[in-house]
């Protein structure tokens, strides 16, 4: 699938940074999060990541896999510190998503017509509203001094809806069945040192 518009190609580049490094930055800061001794965190930290793969391969997809000048994006927050900053640093990165990257990504990609781009975007949007929420609720944790309460979470491959407990009967997203959903039912020993 070509995208036909520089803006909406540019933007697709971005995004596919964006979530790229938000991938990356999860698994390590879901090590750190076990090592502190919040093993749900860590697990929160994990699935969300996989759910960034899944924005990022289907921004890949739309771009035919050209990578070259991908920008890096604003919005996250670098760097290793205690879980409680990773957690405010992982919010704002999703905020700024859904606040300013994603609407305008958007309405260029409908602007311009560029329908595997809207798809995409959309998914990504609708998937990152879900996460300001989740980690925001295992920051109250981790302040309070404790870990987050969860069971399970579960991940749509296709669109990176992300739910704690149980997985929906068809993503509200997508419309995947419940049974390709991935499941993050344990929680992960510390990494090590």
């Amino acid at each position: 699938m070509s995208v036909k518009n520089a803006m909406t190609s540019e933007f697709l580049h971005s995004a596919y940074g964006g979530e790229s490094m938000a991938h990356m930055r999860y698994l390590i800061w879901g090590d750190m999060a076990a090592k502190e001794g919040f093993p749900n965190v860590a697990r929160l930290f994990r699935a969300i990541s996989d759910a960034e793969q899944v924005h990022a391969t289907n921004h890949f997809r739309e771009i035919d896999g050209e990578t070259a000048g991908v920008p890096v994006t604003a919005g996250g927050v670098f760097g290793t510190n205690k879980t409680a900053d990773n957690l405010r640093g992982a919010i704002m990165g999703e905020a700024h998503e859904v606040e300013q990257m994603y609407p305008v990504y958007l309405n260029a990609a409908e602007f311009q017509n560029e329908a595997g781009a809207k798809r995409s975007f959309h998914f990504s949007l609708e998937a990152e509203k879900q996460h300001v929420a989740l980690f925001q609720a295992a920051l109250d944790a981790v302040t309070a001094g404790k870990d987050i309460e969860l069971d399970a979470i579960y991940i749509c491959p296709v669109c990176g809806h992300t739910v704690l407990n149980d997985a929906p009967d068809h993503c509200p997203i997508c419309g995947a069945p419940a049974a390709d959903f991935e499941a993050f039912s344990e929680p992960s020993a510390a990494a090590p040192a």
